[in-house]
């Protein structure tokens, strides 16, 4: 697909950046609208302070009494990479303060999301006497119901927008719940955990708890933080910077969890020079691969172990999965492009701008996966279903949605269910993703009504592809020097992406590795200035061969990594004749 190339410009206001500050920094930044040094503070010190979240002071006194009295505290976790974070920074926290501490991690392809009168007749094996969500239950409302009717206390802390309802739990700790007045909207569910397990420090240290025991610091557990932070795809504002970064320095440092370590290992990266891109695009795919195709809990032990033996048997058992995972993906992606070229022939309007794609043989784990993958391909969204574990006909089919921007997925689906009341069983999520449930008869009614809808709120200029750039880079800026500034710079992710540029270049030599990566040596127009670049994932049928002599460029610069040597090289988003 043809791209729009536009140029960010820089945010409103002045900017009251240092004088020492790059040129290059500054402008970067204030096209991301930083616009003082008080923002790019990384330092601990300037995270939210945890007591403006709602309800947490009732959280942790009511933790600090289950500790004290020996009581056993059950986490209930999710099976993405925040689910799985989030469980193993609770058990092991609780644990570190004297807790007696357990999880659970629902199997999606047996129970499905979230907290759920299924999962609290299981939790019954656990002895619970109090609950503890993480990274869901706001919607959870029969299943807190059925948790306290057992007689359970129950703590439900989440980062998911609340529906018109809230759960009767005896405490709730979410930014985006009614009322909380905690700046940091996008904390993601390992970071709500991560605060709540810094309430309860304080409040045991108050009462006395550490007076004969070792002290347990939360901080020594931001690398699980950092890790789920970048992998649930939260919006990079500056808190949750400060700890993305946080936990990467002690990843760097080598004062990881072993299954970090283990993590890191297996893809092939090298600890000391992490990025936050290798926490979202190495580290935790692999971890996602747990919850997509088996079962989380052999995510959440990696990362609970202190055995880094241990870890590295379950982090090779981990990346089998990813790649078993890469493969039905790939074939899911072929299907899909070919049912759509179906219903668009010769002629696009054709092609719905609401997307929603089913087969029968689709993998309920992968469909999540598939709605990015076509999402990013046709600049739509995109509702990728996957026939549920009944198999019965009229059994119910569970959605996974990407969004774009301009369409706010959960409010859309709202929208869609109060316009079509009993079309959707259930939903949830955020603006850019969410998940849903329908009977599989009903998919086609849904097909149409969601069409409508995002018809309704997307015009036709939303639907162009565009990309950003930081504009161009001289000559004298493409330097190794001015990659490690860039890389140290960050971190970046999203809503805070990590710079790119474009240009024109000369194509001098090509060649495809691995099959679909297109390997190229460049040279800049009017000069003697040559660069190694690479592109990854080309199309090759829409790119057999580059007879052209020049071609504009969208590109990151980077630090290549081969055998002990280092070089500079372009990392290719995009490209076309120019």
């Amino acid at each position: 697909m043809q791209k729009q190339i536009i140029r960010r410009e820089a945010g409103p206001g002045t900017h009251d950046f240092s004088a020492d500050l790059p040129q290059l920094l500054a402008r970067i930044y204030s096209a991301r609208n930083v616009s003082s040094d008080r923002e790019l503070n990384r330092q601990l010190k300037g995270l939210h302070h945890y007591t403006s979240l709602k309800g947490i002071d009732v959280a942790a006194s009511l933790l600090a009494d289950a500790i004290i009295a020996g009581q056993n505290i059950l986490i209930v976790g999710d099976f993405d990479c925040d689910g799985a974070t989030s469980s193993a920074l609770g058990v092991l926290a609780l644990r570190a303060m004297g807790g007696n501490a357990n999880y659970l991690v629902p199997n999606r392809f047996e129970y499905g999301y979230g907290l759920t009168p299924e999962i609290v007749e299981v939790s019954r094996q656990y002895k619970p006497d109090v609950l503890v969500t993480v990274d869901n239950g706001i919607s959870s409302i029969d299943g807190v119901a059925a948790a306290r009717a057992e007689g359970w206390k129950v703590v439900v802390t989440d980062h998911h927008l609340a529906g018109r309802e809230l759960p009767q739990a005896d405490a709730i700790v979410n930014p985006n719940q009614p009322d909380c007045p905690f700046p940091g909207k996008n904390t993601a569910g390992v970071g709500v955990i991560f605060y709540v397990m810094c309430a309860l420090r304080t409040e045991l240290k108050q009462r006395g708890w550490f007076d004969t025991d070792p002290e347990f610091n939360p901080f020594e557990l931001l690398d699980l933080v950092a890790l789920g932070t970048v992998a649930d795809v939260v919006s990079l504002d500056a808190n949750n910077r400060i700890l993305a970064h946080q936990g990467l320095a002690r990843i760097r440092a080598g004062r990881c969890r072993p299954g970090i370590r283990a993590l890191i290992e297996i893809s092939g990266r090298n600890p000391e020079r992490l990025v936050a891109a290798d926490l979202g695009f190495a580290l935790g795919p692999r971890l996602n691969a747990a919850g997509r195709l088996d079962d989380m809990s052999t995510g959440i032990e990696l990362l609970i172990t202190d055995n880094l033996n241990s870890a590295r048997e379950i982090a090779s058992e981990l990346d089998s999965l990813n790649q078993e995972r890469k493969e039905i993906e790939s074939t899911m992606q072929q299907e899909a492009l070919a049912e759509l070229d179906k219903l668009q022939l010769d002629d696009k309007s054709q092609l719905p701008v609401g997307i929603s794609l089913f087969r029968e043989d689709w993998h309920q784990g992968v469909v999540g996966i598939l709605a990015s993958r076509v999402k990013d391909r046709l600049n739509r969204p995109v509702i990728a279903f996957a026939e549920s574990d009944s198999g019965q006909q009229d059994g119910d089919i569970k959605g996974s949605a990407r969004s774009i921007q301009g369409l706010h997925m959960r409010d859309a689906l709202d929208s869609v269910a109060r316009e079509n009341p009993g079309l959707i069983i259930k939903f949830g999520g955020h603006a850019m993703a969410a998940g849903l449930s329908i009977k599989k008869a009903d998919f086609p009614l849904f097909v149409d009504a969601f069409d409508r809808e995002v018809r309704s709120q997307l015009s036709n200029e939303s639907l162009e592809a565009i990309i950003l750039t930081d504009g161009e880079l001289l000559v004298g800026d493409m330097t190794m020097e001015t990659a490690q500034m860039l890389r140290e710079a960050g971190p970046w992710g999203q809503n805070f992406p990590e710079p790119c540029f474009d240009g024109l270049f000369q194509i001098i030599q090509q060649r495809l590795v691995g099959k679909k990566h297109l390997k190229m040596v460049l040279k800049v127009p009017d000069s003697e200035f040559y660069l190694d670049a690479i592109a990854f994932n080309v199309d090759t049928q829409q790119w057999p061969n580059l007879n052209i002599s020049t071609i504009k460029v969208v590109y990151k610069l980077d630090i290549n990594e081969y055998r002990g040597q280092t070089s500079l090289q372009l990392l290719v988003d995009y490209f076309e004749p120019a």
